[in-house]
C-alpha cells in the first residue's frame, strides 16, 4: 500500500511540474490539481504510517490537517476566481480600446451606440450596437457586422463578441420588456 501511495504522488508531482509549464489556465488548473494531491496524498501517507508505528491519534489529526487545507485552498481559489465569474464590467480603457477599433472599422459606421464587455471566465464577452446609413444593403450591413465580430474576437482577451446593426439610435437598446 506503501509503495502504491508513493508511486502515485510521484507521478502527480512529475505531472504537476509538466503541467506548470505551460500557459494555457485550463493546464495550469491541473497543475493546481496535480500539487494539491501530492500535498494530501503525502501528509495521509505520512500521518497514516506514524499513527500505525507510533500513536494511534496521529492518523486522525493528519486527517484534520488535510481537511483545513482543502477547505482554505478551495476557499481561496473561490475568492480568486469569482470576480471574473460573476460577469463584472471591463475597465474604461478596454472599453475605449474597443470603442476605437470599432469606429475605425469601416467608413459606414455613423454611430456607435453601445459597447459593453463583460468577464466571462478569464475573458471577455462583447456587446456592441453601431448604427450604419439606413438604406445599406443588407448584405453590406451583414458583411460591416461579420468582419467587426470577426476582428473583436481576434482580440486576446475577448471570448466572444456580439454586434447588433441598427439604421437609428434614438430607441433603447434593451429590448427587455418589463415583468411584474
Amino acid at each position: 500500500m506503501i509503495g502504491i501511495m508513493v508511486s502515485v504522488t510521484v507521478v502527480k508531482f512529475l505531472l504537476m511540474v509538466y503541467c506548470r509549464r505551460f500557459k494555457n489556465e485550463i493546464v495550469r488548473a491541473y497543475a493546481q490539481d496535480h500539487f494539491f494531491d501530492v500535498i494530501t496524498n503525502s501528509v495521509g501517507l505520512v500521518a497514516a504510517v506514524l499513527a500505525i508505528r507510533y500513536l494511534w491519534w496521529i492518523d486522525p489529526v493528519g486527517a484534520m490537517m488535510i481537511s483545513l487545507y482543502t477547505i482554505s485552498t478551495w476557499a481561496r481559489t473561490v475568492m480568486e476566481n469569482v470576480r471574473s465569474l460573476i460577469g463584472r464590467t471591463a475597465p474604461p480603457d478596454f472599453i475605449s480600446k474597443l470603442t476605437y477599433c470599432i469606429w475605425n472599422h469601416h467608413e459606414d459606421i455613423q454611430h456607435i451606440d453601445t459597447v459593453r464587455a463583460y468577464t466571462f471566465g478569464s475573458y471577455y464577452f462583447v456587446e456592441i450596437d453601431i448604427v450604419l446609413p439606413q438604406y445599406t444593403l443588407l448584405q453590406k450591413a451583414h458583411n460591416i457586422g461579420e468582419t467587426l465580430q470577426e476582428k473583436l474576437e481576434q482580440l486576446p482577451v475577448v471570448e466572444r463578441a456580439f454586434v447588433h446593426i441598427d439604421f437609428e439610435y434614438t430607441h433603447r437598446p434593451e429590448h427587455k420588456s418589463n415583468r411584474v
